[in-house]
């Protein structure tokens, strides 16, 4: 069952950017999407733990993890901060860029964060850089760069490939600043915690603006209904299910099932098509993310390591977005 919600997990994630597409073709703002997706989430983790008292505790480990220790403000602020400034920052960057390009595109240039987070752990002294992951670090580059120039410049939006590398980039250090606190409180606490701060920043943005307009339909309502629920509350607890019962690194590789579901998904419904250069780019950039996030199995005991790190930070905080 393990290996099976973890998979079901990356394909929930993976429908986000389908459903945002659908959301605003129903006539709802990015504005709308963000505050009623986080308010929505929020609410339902709310209600979890409210009913399910189990919920509030961490699971027990096997092995000490890092950063363990008691629950102080300075914890709780942290765990609210990155909701209300890196998760709320990243979010709002995502679905920006999804206006303006493609799904599918969007997802390949975003899955870049497990290459930046490497790179930064390994130059702030986190992490050792050895010949295979350097490989798949080039190799990613290439990758990157291919999904980029791939289009051939028919119906590329540089501003929005842009805001997609700040969304990769956004990411990797919420995810940097994530690891000193991940550990510290149960997940579905802390994924509430990080949703509630997001929902705080983007209420009082929407008050500064002059509010957002949630004057849209029943089917932008069951879109924003899907991103809250399906791609956010579930997907993150079917991962945590997944990841107790199969370990960090079996998890973090089957995580590259997302940007595929996202590919196949915009081809089915939105007839958005990758150029075979681009497809070609997409998987040396998936590649490279599973070589680089397998690490823990082989390391993991003797050192903490930054792949098992970067994607606990990123599922324990219920996104991918």
């Amino acid at each position: 069952m393990g290996p099976a919600l973890c998979l079901v997990s990356a394909a929930c994630f993976g429908a986000m950017a389908i459903f945002g597409k659908l959301a605003y073709s129903a006539g709802v703002s990015p504005e709308a999407l963000l505050l009623v997706r986080f308010g929505l989430a929020a609410a339902v983790l709310a209600a979890l733990l409210l009913l399910r008292p189990g919920l509030r505790h961490s699971p027990p480990s096997p092995a000490p993890v890092p950063h363990s220790g008691r629950v102080t403000a300075g914890v709780l602020g942290t765990a609210v901060g990155l909701g209300a400034v890196g998760y709320a920052a990243q979010a709002s960057l995502y679905f920006s860029a999804l206006e303006l390009v493609d799904a599918s595109l969007l997802s390949l240039i975003f899955y870049t964060y497990p290459l930046l987070v490497t790179v930064a752990a390994v130059l702030l002294g986190r992490d050792r850089l050895t010949p295979g992951r350097a490989a798949a670090l080039v190799a990613a580059s290439c990758g990157t760069l291919l999904v980029l120039l791939g289009s051939g410049g028919l119906d590329f939006n540089p501003l929005g490939a842009l805001l997609a590398v700040g969304t990769s980039i956004t990411y990797t250090v919420y995810i940097l600043v994530s690891d000193t606190v991940v550990h510290r409180l149960p997940p579905v606490v802390l994924s509430a915690l990080v949703m509630t701060g997001a929902t705080f920043t983007l209420a009082v943005r929407a008050l500064l603006t002059g509010g957002v307009d949630l004057g849209f339909g029943a089917r932008g309502w069951f879109w924003l209904a899907c991103i809250a629920v399906v791609s956010t509350v579930v997907a993150m607890l079917a991962f945590f299910a997944g990841l107790r019962r199969t370990g960090p690194s079996t998890a973090a590789i089957l995580s590259t099932f997302e940007p595929v579901v996202t590919t196949a998904l915009a081809a089915l419904t939105l007839a958005e098509f990758l150029t075979p250069v681009q497809l070609a780019g997409g998987l040396l950039v998936l590649s490279s993310a599973a070589v680089l996030q397998a690490r823990p199995a082989r390391a993991g005991r003797r050192d903490r390591g930054t792949a098992a790190a970067p994607e606990d930070g990123r599922r324990d905080h219920a996104i991918p977005v």
